[in-house]
């Protein structure tokens, strides 16, 4: 008698599904980090993840190699879930030598995953981080999953038939080493990175072997490895219909004034200089010269506001970018438009201060800056943007403005949010609101260069070498009728008013603010600016927690406030502004709602808001 012995079927091992994940790659600023980190965002985004990142590198452009402050690292945050921030604690940390893993060991969860490479962790590149034992002998890191890689090594080994290739550019390649690994371990395709490659180095076909060698040589180490039994998956999110991609705040800001170039039917003109971290936004339109972008780069700081001061006198939608220090240099021709009447961008993109301070960080700290840093009354509309995609919505509203009210905008960014990055949804041009502008030509009726709209009193804008509407401008006080320059006491205390309530009816322009979460209770979180992932994230968590009375009201409409300010504020019995600098916000709506008391939650380190941090905060006041 024969008996079947059945055949049991071999099942491969099915990847763990997670909702998030939050990786980190650091390493020196040649390891390139940053295009790795770019790479795997763009990757889970195609996939459909919601994304949120953070670059964070030195300021120097080549630090010394091994050394803790020339880390450079990329952090992404990934999900299926809501992502409102780059994460706090990484559960992947990608370190590719000594320095970068001591810089941000304190970030892992523990438990968590460390990948590094072992090649690097010399005896010369061990005493540039300043340890006296190796790290991964030592039992140190015990509390940790450490994946040790001879990551130089393999890459060299993986491209040993490739000719045309140094030892430098060989292994300046290892990055992609690491990307594949991480590509495995997260399930996650090397198509588009490989396309990527592909146009990359359409010119240098042994760039494209190389690079595309390794990163495949990355992939199937990882399948090797048994700390690795299985890859995981996060799964697509969830998010409106619609057709998405990722990206930056500057670019976003880029491409919003571009959409308001289009509506308003305005020539788009740029007068800047390089500065970080604003470059970007120069960068970007530079390319778009098919939409009649004129970008002009100028010798210096004040070149680039007088160009654009000079454009909008001529009839171009006229814009000016910088970061804090070149804010301070532009601020007597930021006078100069006041006074003159001009509709001027004016975008500040801010970094750590004061000085040039810290280049590459994040701050809040050109608030009052932006409010008061000119001589005499000289008031201006002030916003922030909150998000990298929403950059682009606040960058084509400053324009809006500007136009709208015949005065210049300062559009408040900052590094973290310029420089990070999120899925945004692609807008037409028809869905923007509608832009109008205040040219007046020969053929309108009573047309005078200083007349004014009666609901916005914005003069008219009369373009030179219109005949008839010849008109002088300049920095001296104009006369409120002709617009001739007139030294009468009485004449110049008229215009100071009108130049003051000309910004004030801007309230009427602008929506009210609303409040997140509680719309009533006991305590109100207060933000403006970059800050609103991870105020919301916070506030977000709480409201888990049990805790139903804190609401969250975060402001972008700086100067003038919006009209229902006071009354929000005074639904809730504390109010807790919370700010990356020493309480700038805080002291404006002082200034206007003195008889509520404020309460402050300061940070000025360079960084973010930590979820954890905020959490901790906020419970004091509950």
């Amino acid at each position: 008698m024969i008996t079947e012995i059945p055949v049991l079927e071999k099942k491969e091992p099915q990847p763990e599904v997670l909702e998030a994940v939050v990786v980190r790659f650091v390493g020196d600023s040649g390891d390139g980090m940053q295009l790795t980190g770019t790479q795997f965002t763009d990757t889970s985004a195609m996939f459909g993840n919601d994304i949120a990142t953070f670059p964070n590198y030195p300021s120097e452009i080549r630090a010394p190699q091994g050394s803790l402050y020339g880390v450079s690292g990329f952090q992404v945050h990934i999900g299926s879930i809501e992502i409102s921030t780059p994460g706090d604690n990484v559960d992947l940390l990608v370190a590719m030598n000594p320095a970068a893993l001591k810089t941000n060991l304190y970030s892992v969860k523990p438990g968590h995953t460390i990948i590094v490479d072992t090649d690097a962790f010399t005896k010369k590149n061990l005493e540039k981080a300043g340890y006296t034992a190796n790290p991964l002998h030592d039992g140190s890191l015990a509390n940790y999953k450490v994946i040790e890689v001879d990551m130089t090594s393999l890459t060299k080994e993986a491209l040993k038939d490739i000719e045309g290739l140094d030892n430098s550019a060989i292994t300046r390649s290892k990055n992609m080493f690491s990307l594949g690994m991480i590509y495995w371990m997260y399930n996650r395709s090397t198509e588009h990175t490989i396309d990527f490659i592909n146009k990359k180095f359409k010119y240098k076909p042994h760039l494209i072997e190389a690079n595309t060698k390794v990163l495949n040589a990355g992939f199937y180490y990882a399948e090797t490895l048994e700390l690795i039994p299985n890859s995981y998956t996060i799964s697509p999110a969830k998010m409106p219909q619609g057709t998405y991609r990722i990206i930056m705040g500057n670019t976003a800001t880029a491409w919003g004034l571009l959409a308001a170039s289009e509506k308003s039917g305005l020539e788009l003109f740029l007068g800047s200089y390089p500065i970080t971290p604003a470059t970007d936004i120069l960068h970007e339109l530079v390319k778009h010269k098919h939409f009649g972008v004129k970008a002009f780069q100028a010798e210096d700081e004040i070149a680039g506001i007088t160009s654009a001061i000079g454009a909008a006198f001529a009839g171009d939608l006229a814009v000016t970018t910088t970061s804090g220090p070149g804010l301070a240099l532009k601020g007597e021709a930021i006078g100069l438009a006041v006074m003159m009447e001009l509709p001027l961008v004016i975008i500040n993109v801010q970094r750590g201060g004061p000085s040039t301070g810290l280049p590459t960080k994040t701050e809040q700290s050109d608030l009052l800056q932006a409010m008061w840093g000119r001589n005499g009354e000289s008031p201006v509309i002030v916003i922030a943007a909150s998000t990298p995609a929403n950059c682009f919505n606040y960058a084509y509203e400053a324009a809006r403005l500007a136009l709208e009210h015949m005065t210049p905008v300062i559009l408040l960014t900052d590094g973290y949010i310029a420089n990070g990055s999120a899925p945004w949804k692609i807008k037409t041009v028809a869905e923007m609101p509608p832009i109008r502008n205040h040219k007046i030509t020969l053929a309108s009726e009573n047309a005078h260069p200083y007349g004014r709209d009666e609901q916005t009193l914005a003069r008219s804008w009369a373009v030179p070498g219109t005949p008839g509407l010849e008109h002088r401008v300049g920095g001296l006080e104009k006369d409120i009728v002709s617009g001739n320059v007139s030294h009468v006491p009485e004449n110049h205390q008229k215009m100071t008013d009108l130049r003051a309530e000309k910004v004030r009816r801007v309230q009427q322009n602008i929506p009210d603010q609303k409040v997140e979460f509680a719309s009533e209770g006991d305590l109100l979180v207060v933000g403006w600016g970059g800050t609103y992932g991870a105020l919301y994230s916070a506030v977000k968590q709480m409201k888990r927690e049990g805790y139903t009375t804190i609401g969250l009201a975060h402001f972008n409409y700086i100067n003038p406030l919006p009209a229902n300010t006071g009354e929000l504020l005074g639904r809730f019995k504390k109010i807790l502004v919370c700010e990356l600098n020493a309480g700038q916000f805080a002291s404006i709506l002082k200034i206007h709602y003195g008889k509520l008391a404020f309460d402050q939650f300061n940070k000025v380190q360079g960084l973010p808001f930590a979820n954890d941090e905020l959490i901790q905060e906020f419970k004091k006041h509950v």
